[in-house]
């Protein structure tokens, strides 16, 4: 199974992501949505789930859960906003890992697009940056992987373009 993430929209959802994401089997999205429109656009494309983030409002809290947790191919699968550094994680993720012990957990917020293997926590940590305009970040990005037979494997970065809302497309 194909596997699409994407997080930190912020309410800007621009042809390319769409057209990145179309091959997948499914699309996560891991918070900080913005609107309820870049959930139905992503919707449109594949079958698609999320999370809220700390800016989303009541509309997209309404539709999206805290956290999210499935079995896909025999991985388990942890995605929630805000997780803290990689093996230093808040509480509230601590608590869940020790709940789910998922083999990943796919997060947002920091912008910081990020695949990493934990030592510590026994889990592939998966940040795909920022998609948006919004934030400090320079270029904007999304993951596709593979989900299969128990693994992740062959993981692609997808850069979109710069955050600028300038930039020649």
């Amino acid at each position: 199974m194909k596997l699409g993430i994407v997080s930190d929209t912020h309410g800007y959802m621009d042809e390319r992501i769409a057209e990145h994401l179309s091959h997948c089997d499914s699309i996560w999205h891991a918070g900080d949505v913005g609107n309820v429109s870049v959930i139905e656009q992503l919707s449109a494309v594949q079958t698609t789930a999320g999370v809220y983030g700390n800016i989303d409002g009541a509309a997209i809290r309404a539709r999206l859960p805290e956290y999210r947790f499935e079995v896909i191919e025999d991985v388990p699968l942890l995605m929630i906003h805000i997780a803290g550094p990689i093996g230093r994680y808040n509480p509230r993720v601590r608590e869940l890992i020790e709940q789910y012990r998922p083999k990943a957990l796919i997060c947002g917020h920091s912008h910081i697009l990020k695949v990493a293997y934990d030592e510590r926590f026994k889990l592939l940590y998966v940040n795909p940056g920022a998609a948006g305009r919004h934030g400090f970040h320079k270029v904007r990005t999304l993951i596709r992987m593979d989900v299969e037979f128990g693994e992740m494997k062959n993981c692609e970065v997808v850069e979109l373009g710069p955050r600028s809302a300038k930039a020649v497309h």
